[in-house]
């Protein structure tokens, strides 16, 4: 009797273990497919997401390249004989500097160790983070405009129109003249400067320099590290004139 009442209870004690173990299976395969039905939904999500920012993307793209069209093709602009289009550029900051006039201001960079120059960039264009590294240059090119030359509204509204000297006079050739791309002129066909200044302190938005040779309100276009490994070139040709 007493064995018979065992082989019951251990009968109940496994139907209860088989029952429970298929609920178990019943709940686990139910979330599983509730998990992977909710996988899919995110994927699909997630995948229609990734389409709409290609797109945006791709739009975006197809909307700069129109306006670098439309801004380089610009009828005005365009020369008379060549089919050359204009790139039209904003300053990225202004020079204040120690010289108020033109006269009186250096002819070349470096002339006057002492001279002091702030280049002040503008904080809605120019992020200080542009700056971050610059200070371990000890000198940097600088690219601005000669924005006292006389003609210069003229040049810029009516290119077509302006005429500009193929030669000016060289002071060091005692009134002799050269073709203006042989010179450093400040009057030329597109009135950009170059020069090399050095690197004294960056501070937030502001680029403080030495030895600079740019008169008070010179609108900068760009800078960039002087490297000596490129920028210096060993057994470099000048005319006789220049030394």
């Amino acid at each position: 009797m007493s064995s018979t009442r065992y082989s019951i209870l251990a009968l109940a004690l496994a139907t209860l273990f088989s029952a429970s173990s298929a609920i178990s299976f019943y709940i686990w395969k139910k979330n599983l497919i509730e998990w992977d039905s909710k996988m899919k939904e995110l994927q699909k999500s997630l995948n229609s997401a990734l389409e709409k920012c290609a797109a945006e993307r791709q739009g975006r793209i197809r909307a700069q390249q129109a306006l670098r069209k439309a801004v380089v093709a610009q009828p005005q602009a365009k020369s008379e004989n060549l089919d050359i289009p204009s790139y039209p550029m904003a300053p990225i900051g202004i020079v204040q500097s120690c010289f108020s006039t033109r006269n009186g201001t250096p002819r070349q960079p470096l002339l006057v160790p002492l001279a002091r120059a702030c280049l002040v960039f503008d904080s809605t264009r120019v992020p200080p983070a542009s700056l971050e590294g610059l200070e371990e240059y000890s000198h940097c090119w600088i690219i601005y405009v000669f924005h006292l030359n006389t003609d210069l509204e003229k040049l810029w509204k009516h290119p077509s129109k302006s005429k500009f000297k193929a030669k000016v006079r060289v002071p060091r050739l005692k009134g002799g003249r050269l073709g203006v791309f042989a010179t450093r002129s400040p009057h030329r066909p597109c009135p950009i400067g170059l020069t090399v200044a050095k690197v004294e302190a960056v501070q937030g938005n502001m680029l403080l320099l030495s030895g600079v040779d740019l008169v008070d309100g010179t609108p900068v276009l760009d800078i960039k590290p002087y490297l000596p490994y490129c920028d210096s070139i060993e057994g470099a040709v000048v005319p006789n004139w220049v030394m």
